[in-house]
């Protein structure tokens, strides 16, 4: 992390907190809200750094002493909250962390600075016990609340806090950042761009992932060989996708854009816009033996699917429909 400069996309936002700074009209709350990986917590660490930087610039000036503490994450009046339960945060938590600490002057800043990650995870009761605190700040705090679900937030915490909303980043910037940053080549770039549907933080570790290439593999072998695999052979390769389990959603999502691709190029010919360039060959005589309604079924089973799984139905059952769907068109 080094600040808003090298943050991708979020433009707006970034113009939004920088223009705060300038004018030195800092709200007491703030919701960051999107999806995981986003990048909510490099705005807010960023936006932190800026807040208590000794030069007072807009971006941070890396040098001062504050800015390094921020940058190794030991600027005492930047606050992380630390939950103890998974999956909830709860009233103990911001009483003992904030509110009980937040009448303690900064130590060496303007600000003292709260960020609170996962804060949809706060049960009502925190809720209750932090909106205390943000209706009747004192007038250095700053809390920022990071979250990829604000409708878990009472009425009254969303209408004292300015929220702002996460956009998806331009592919074409999440490309050429990847194929800059880590040197992968245009058809690894491309693929991974298309799968994190414009989430810079899942580029990245798609980017790095052997997992995701091995999914890739195995779930592309598969696709090709299914019209000619026998019922006995389905099982077999419903328990290797089982083992899979965890990385479901991208597993479907590769079949997804898998027959995009055959849709794509069966109604252009155009092998220019596909995202498995490298499978040219094989989606040319996959789209010439699918019809167009066959591959809308099939799109259309995956999605359904994915619902099925994430509605807890039966693993097993639900991959062997969609295999015999997808061998069946």
């Amino acid at each position: 992390m080094a600040g808003f400069s090298s943050i991708i996309g979020h433009e707006q936002i970034i113009e939004h907190l920088q223009n705060a700074i300038s004018a030195n009209k800092i709200s007491h709350a703030y919701i960051f809200n999107g999806p995981d990986q986003s990048g909510k917590m490099s705005l807010a660490k960023s936006f932190a750094m800026a807040l208590q930087c000794q030069q007072n610039t807009v971006e941070g000036c890396m040098e001062c002493h504050s800015c390094k503490q921020a940058l190794s994450g030991n600027q005492p009046d930047i606050i992380y909250l630390q939950h103890e339960k998974p999956g909830t945060i709860s009233v103990d938590d911001i009483r003992k962390q904030i509110n009980g600490d937040i009448m303690v002057k900064p130590y060496a800043s303007p600000y003292k600075i709260y960020i609170i990650d996962e804060a949809e995870k706060m049960n009502q009761q925190a809720q209750n016990a932090l909106l205390k605190t943000i209706e009747e700040p004192p007038a250095y705090a700053v809390i920022l609340l990071l979250s990829s679900n604000a409708d878990a937030f009472l009425p009254t915490i969303l209408s004292r806090c300015i929220t702002l909303n996460l956009k998806a980043v331009a592919d074409d910037e999440i490309r050429s950042f990847l194929m800059k940053k880590y040197q992968i080549p245009d058809y690894k770039a491309d693929i991974c761009t298309a799968f994190a549907q414009g989430n810079v933080g899942k580029a990245i570790q798609l980017a790095g992932s052997e997992d995701f290439n091995e999914i890739k593999n195995s779930a592309l072998q598969l696709l090709k060989r299914i019209k000619e695999i026998e019922l006995y052979e389905m099982m077999e390769a419903v328990k290797q996708i089982s083992s899979y389990k965890l990385e479901i959603n991208d597993y479907f999502d590769i079949m997804t854009i898998w027959y995009r691709d055959v849709l794509y190029y069966k109604a252009t010919s155009d092998v220019n816009r596909l995202i498995f360039k490298d499978e040219v060959y094989n989606i040319k005589t996959q789209a010439s033996k699918s019809s167009y309604e066959g591959i809308e079924t099939i799109i259309k089973a995956l999605d359904k699917a994915k619902r099925r799984l994430n509605a807890n139905v039966n693993f097993e059952l639900t991959m062997e429909l969609l295999l015999l769907t997808i061998k069946e068109n």
